[in-house]
């Protein structure tokens, strides 16, 4: 069959649905990721239900396949993922179009649904959707950390560690078939390993990791703020191969706030935190993200997280509007915030980022980068450095009069620089 993947979210559905692509394919399906074919025998959208936006997109994407099964184009449409998890019984019952709805964890049902059960283990196939030369490796799935507005817990269930043998078998294989950088991904990676080995294991994944011989680089993301494991960092300051690139959220600074969030850290832990990490690799690339519009966010707690981003200046900030979610602890607490508001004080956290980020980046005119090239995009071929991760941080732009190629890392240095790019030439 002729089999079209849409993935929405974040980078762990991508993961799902490339093993799920890797089973199809092995059952001598044609596996498309996001085709834009005019005809498909059947279309799995993996959804995305973390919070009111992601919801709206994976209706709308719903509806618009549903559409195109209406008039031919598919003969079957499968929704899983995350939104079908929590909804899925709704769903069935308002959109009569969609075939089947499964669950973030039935990937063996969808597979013998379209007659392709898996032989032997469900993680030995994968097909990668992101450019050849580099993926995600998702090291744990769930959460165990219960964050008052957060439904992940609710979705995907505790936190469940992977094995280090069976990451770095997947890890060597995806290098053998030439994945030069490996992104590490779960919902908490910092908690990795505590509800199998008992301990905090992610230190000695990465030294594992490091030891995969064509891997050049491994990036972390996902990280937790509390009970950080330094040592972490200390080996990421020692080892080339690790990017000197955190990604930490850290959703606010007012103590008050954090203790209404349950994310067990104050704003002196925060900022202690921040500074130890930066002590031990000054030229880090710090990615954060934060919730405005939190329940009890007043105008003083939200002047201290202004006066704390503008103070921090981190590298790379994303924030985003506080949604309310169904069976979550801050679902019970009064929404006092108008959507107005909380908007307006996105907007203005942005702003005071967008110009931190022109700052930094104009500092970087004159120097040299080792840079990855992505892709080819209009006049420009796109890479990134260490510092960046791919389809969120700043790009590297430079003319295609260069005779590049898609995977290859060149030196390049900065000769521009505006707000979330940088523009290069060869040396």
């Amino acid at each position: 069959m002729n089999i079209n993947i849409v993935t929405l979210g974040c980078s762990k559905n991508t993961v799902d649905s490339e093993f799920l692509a890797g089973h199809l394919r092995d059952k001598g399906h044609n596996v498309d990721f996001e085709a834009n074919k005019i005809r498909h025998d059947v279309v799995i959208i993996n959804t995305c239900g973390f919070i009111h936006d992601a919801k709206e997109e994976s209706i709308e994407t719903i509806l618009q396949y549903c559409a195109y099964k209406k008039i031919g184009r598919i003969e079957k449409l499968i929704v899983c993922g995350c939104l079908s998890q929590r909804y899925k019984e709704d769903l069935a019952k308002e959109i009569k179009e969609v075939d089947k709805f499964y669950g973030v964890f039935e990937w063996e049902e969808i597979l013998e649904y379209l007659h392709s059960k898996p032989q032997g283990k469900y993680y030995r196939n994968r097909n990668i959707s992101t450019p050849k030369h580099y993926a995600y490796l998702k090291i744990s799935e769930g959460c165990d950390r219960n964050c008052s507005y957060c439904s992940i817990p609710l979705i995907r269930g505790k936190n469940i560690s992977r094995e280090i043998e069976d990451l770095v078998q997947e890890a060597k294989l995806l290098v053998e078939s030439g994945v030069k950088e490996l992104i590490i991904i779960g919902q908490d990676t910092t908690y990795y390993g505590l509800d199998n080995y008992k301990k905090r294991r992610l230190y000695d994944l990465l030294v594992e990791l490091v030891k995969i011989e064509d891997l050049k680089w491994i990036r972390l993301q996902y990280a937790y703020p509390h009970q950080f494991p330094m040592e972490v960092i200390e080996l990421m300051a020692k080892e080339e191969k690790i990017c000197k690139y955190i990604d930490l959220p850290l959703q606010h600074i007012s103590t008050s706030i954090l203790s209404s969030m349950n994310r067990n850290i104050d704003k002196e832990g925060t900022i202690k935190l921040v500074n130890d990490i930066r002590a031990i690799i000054p030229d880090i690339a710090f990615r954060t993200t934060f919730i405005v519009g939190y329940p009890n966010e007043g105008e003083e707690e939200f002047e201290e997280l202004k006066e704390f981003v503008t103070n921090s200046r981190f590298d790379r900030m994303g924030a985003f509007t506080y949604s309310e979610e169904e069976g979550t602890p801050a679902y019970e607490l009064e929404d006092i915030i108008p959507q107005e508001t909380k908007i307006e004080r996105l907007d203005e956290i942005l702003y005071i980022q967008q110009n931190i980020s022109l700052e930094i980046n104009q500092e970087k005119i004159g120097k040299t980068y080792e840079v990855v090239i992505d892709r080819r995009d209009q006049d420009f071929w796109v890479g990134r450095t260490q510092y960046d991760s791919p389809e969120v941080d700043n790009e590297v732009l430079i003319p295609d009069t260069y005779k590049l190629e898609i995977g290859k890392f060149y030196n390049i240095r900065i000769v521009d620089a505006v707000e979330f790019d940088l523009i290069g030439e060869i040396i």
